[in-house]
């Protein structure tokens, strides 16, 4: 059944919100995130302090791109005022490994003993701290800091040894609200 659905954000107090034809630009603590979203059959209206999500005669589809809206809305507001920040873990057994951050990348040398370095890239906006064996990854865009903290796991993963014995490598160990 078709429904006229609506869900409203509250803007807080030092964040500006902008909506123009599919673009939401969200400023505050001078941060500035920028998002395309070209939902069709949903709009986003801004009334004084609130942003109205709405989609007129909304089919199941629309409800979902709504939620969806919503989510990464709600995501950005919390970016602009403060960043999201994952930790990272280096666990090594058999040799020790050294991680630095350099160059828009991370650069991982001696992993088990390998003579190469494997490298992990770090995205637009990110920043990178290796303090001991905790790697910091923090951003206001949630989605680049998460995709930032994969890549760096990912360069370090193990394939065709067995992970009880060899479980040297970097660990995501805390996300944004949740420790793993």
């Amino acid at each position: 059944m078709k429904k006229n659905l609506e869900r409203v954000i509250e803007i807080p107090e030092g964040v500006e919100v902008l909506a123009e034809d599919g673009l939401i630009t969200v400023k505050g603590n001078g941060k500035e995130l920028k998002r395309e979203l070209n939902l069709t059959g949903v709009s986003v209206k801004i009334d004084g302090k609130e942003l109205k999500i709405f989609a007129k005669n909304a089919t199941k589809r629309e409800s979902k791109l709504m939620g969806t809206a919503w989510a990464h809305i709600k995501n950005m507001i919390a970016g602009a005022q403060e960043d999201f920040v994952y930790k990272l873990e280096i666990a090594n057994v058999h040799f020790p490994m050294n991680v630095k951050a350099e160059n828009g990348k991370v650069v991982i040398k001696s992993f088990l003993g390998e003579t190469t370095e494997r490298t992990a890239e770090i995205l637009k906006d990110v920043s990178v701290d290796v303090k001991g064996n905790v790697v910091e990854v923090k951003s206001a865009n949630i989605e680049a800091a998460g995709q930032t903290a994969a890549n760096i796991e990912k360069a370090t993963k193990l394939y065709g040894r067995d992970r009880r014995i060899f479980q040297d490598g970097i660990f995501i160990t805390e996300k944004p609200g949740r420790v793993i």
